[in-house]
């Protein structure tokens, strides 16, 4: 039919699929400003810094959508060589002597403080240690704990790997220019000196305070426990600062992770496992 009818359906047609086209772009373009472009921000480094980091990532994660934090923790140096490299945007660092200071251009910024504290099995009677007397275990020379107080056992000592920041800060502040044994039992991280120690009655070992469980026992040194508050006020003898070294200047993902890790609401996070900065 060529008549009138004809010409209003071809017309219906046109306005229905004008329609539709105008219902598609305006759907498309409400839901195109929801789309972001998720940015990954990659931090390697110190296992010590774990537990923190971890909840500092999701908790920056869910205030920031747009960013997908990436956690790869195998030590100290291992970060500082993966942030070198440009594998990862930031590095933690658990111990930083003036030979390891944060490579020419990139910055350390602390984030918390953090004890090495001295652990030893629950059946252990020691009461509590010299730095010296630590000192002499590590390096071998206590063949018992029967002259500590302790049972007539050989100390089975316990320490870290090479390029773990917590070796590196025990070396420093217990060690001195000697070196620990090498009859030592070596293990990857605190959470693994804490389940070797746990199941070993003559063993001692040092972790990260934010390690800590009752699995084991905390020994004093020089009658100081390794405290939050002890660690603020400097009374520890075993006390280090946690880093994230950072490019200098930082990107803009990397400095608003730096920004909310020194918050009121990211030191909380830090206090939880460590010492806040303040």
């Amino acid at each position: 039919m060529n008549g009138p009818g004809r010409m209003v359906g071809k017309r219906s047609v046109v306005r229905l699929l004008a329609l539709a086209f105008c219902l598609l772009t305006a759907a498309c373009g409400a839901a195109q400003p929801s789309r972001q472009a998720v940015a990954t921000l990659r931090i390697v480094g110190s296992t010590s810094a774990e537990p923190s980091l971890h909840d500092l990532a999701q908790a920056f994660q869910a205030s920031r959508p747009d960013v997908l934090v990436e956690l790869r923790l195998g030590g100290s140096a291992i970060g500082v060589g993966e942030l070198q490299a440009g594998r990862a945007d930031l590095a933690a660092v658990s111990w930083k002597t003036e030979a390891e200071k944060a490579p020419s251009g990139f910055q350390a910024i602390p984030i918390g403080h953090d004890a090495i504290a001295i652990v030893v099995h629950p059946a252990n009677r020691v009461a509590g240690l010299t730095l010296l007397q630590v000192r002499a275990l590590f390096r071998g020379e206590t063949l018992e704990w029967r002259a500590l107080g302790g049972a007539a056992e050989e100390p089975l000592i316990v320490s870290r790997e090479d390029g773990s920041g917590t070796r590196s800060a025990f070396e420093s502040l217990v060690m001195a220019a000697d070196r620990v044994t090498f009859n030592a039992v070596v293990m990857p991280n605190s959470r693994a000196v804490v389940d070797y120690v746990a199941s070993h009655r003559p063993a001692i070992g040092y972790v990260s305070m934010a390690a800590l469980t009752d699995q084991v026992r905390t020994l004093p040194v020089e009658e100081t426990a390794p405290s939050a508050a002890n660690v603020r006020s400097g009374r520890y003898h075993l006390a280090r600062v946690l880093y994230l070294y950072a490019p200098a200047p930082a990107p803009p993902t990397t400095q608003a992770f730096l920004d909310f890790a020194l918050s009121p609401t990211g030191q909380a996070l830090v206090a939880k496992y460590h010492a806040a900065l303040r």
